[in-house]
């Protein structure tokens, strides 16, 4: 048994800080979306411990924070197991992003008297539903929150009709738009990916199955408009970058790995590594972002927008409804139907350069105008850090 399902069990235990301020996320996307929050707690002397459930959420946390905070796996939801991990790591402050929603993590923080704020809480379309329908058990199961922040008016009237008094419910934006842009050196990047620093760059961006197979032929399209534009793909998932190589070759494409030295010749460079795509958009010239084309619900266009690029997507969009609804209006991204209308779409900004130069100038004045998320989601919890900062001090004096 490896060591992440050691933690599963709770078999070991992990080293934190005693107390901490607990942050819970997913995976990558969730990660993303607190990350500056975690850095306002840092800043403020606050010590974090952030659990997570998959694989690349934990790689991502490793990548963006090093050793300033502790992590973990988080514990199988069983009420023994959870029971244990709260006592070990006796945090001051759960904080709970988006829609996870463990009942026996709830219990067991409510058992030892620890507080929990929904950070960014959204309930999708999908599984609205669900929750609906099973909502008397939600009630009793969401009782021990004390705060619910909510990314939208529409996240806040779902959590209502659960049965959380409105009391309990603040809408306060979206954390996803305090992400900050990348703090690298954009002209070495360039080099090294177009050493002529001349051609166009189209980035095709956290691909799914069956997106890579619609959009490699309309690569001739936009190449009969601008020859020498240079593409490059960008698997949303690693274990998926042998059979996008393998369409790749069986397209006939030019292409070249990530970390192989550039031809001239290529026309995709096939980015099979993980961790780079925030840095790339800064040097893109145009953006689309996948799991769009196909029934997966989208992925972030902020992540883009922070460093000026606007961009295109797919109508399957139901992971960032209320964003990319706020965006279009905004005209920051443009949303197409089909294969058949994104091909449309990127020939005309390639022919139209004024038109993409809007698209990416509408981008930033929208990441402007959101900027004030973080602090609105500071100001609410910042009493919650207070009152657990003066119960301590007062422990210790005891």
């Amino acid at each position: 048994m490896n060591s992440k399902w050691q933690q599963h069990a709770t078999i070991t235990l992990p080293k934190a800080t005693n107390p901490s301020v607990w942050v819970h996320a997913c995976s990558v996307g969730e990660v993303s979306s607190v990350t500056a929050l975690i850095h306002r707690l840092l800043e403020h002397g606050q010590h974090v411990h952030l659990t997570v459930v998959t694989r690349t959420g934990y790689a991502h946390a490793e990548r963006l924070f090093g050793n300033k905070i502790t992590r973990s796996w988080l514990p199988w939801d069983l009420p023994g197991l959870m029971s244990r991990f709260v006592k070990h790591l006796k945090p001051s402050l759960l904080l709970l992003n988006e829609t996870e929603f463990w009942p026996g993590m709830l219990k067991a923080c409510k058992k030892n008297n620890v507080p929990i704020i929904g950070v960014n809480t959204r309930i999708s379309d999908r599984s609205f539903p669900r929750y609906y329908a099973t909502r008397l058990l939600w009630r009793r199961w969401l009782s021990p929150i004390a705060l619910f922040l909510a990314q939208s008016q529409q996240d806040a009237h779902r959590l209502h009709a659960l049965g959380i008094t409105n009391t309990r419910i603040k809408t306060v934006g979206n954390l996803k738009f305090s992400v900050q842009a990348p703090n690298v050196d954009s002209q070495m990047i360039r080099q090294f990916i177009d050493p002529t620093a001349k051609r166009p760059l189209l980035i095709v961006a956290s691909t799914h199955d069956d997106e890579e197979a619609q959009i490699l032929p309309l690569l001739q399209t936009w190449q009969r408009i601008r020859p020498d534009l240079l593409t490059l793909i960008v698997p949303r998932h690693p274990e998926r970058f042998p059979h996008v190589a393998n369409l790749l070759t069986q397209h006939a494409i030019s292409f070249t790995h990530y970390m192989e030295e550039r031809t001239g010749h290529e026309s995709v460079i096939l980015i099979d590594a993980m961790g780079v795509l925030t840095q790339l958009y800064t040097i893109a010239d145009l953006v689309f972002i996948g799991g769009s084309l196909v029934p997966v619900g989208g992925h972030n266009p902020l992540e883009a927008a922070i460093c000026g690029r606007g961009s295109i997507t797919g109508s399957h969009v139901q992971n960032f409804r209320a964003i990319m609804d706020d965006m279009q209006r905004h005209g920051a991204v443009i949303i197409v139907q089909d294969k058949m209308e994104l091909e449309t779409a990127i020939s005309r900004l390639l022919q139209h350069t004024d038109e993409l130069e809007q698209l990416h100038a509408h981008a930033a004045l929208f990441m402007q105008e959101q900027a004030e998320v973080l602090d609105h989601v500071w100001r609410e919890i910042t009493p919650f850090l207070n009152l657990n900062v003066s119960k301590h001090s007062l422990n210790s004096q005891e």
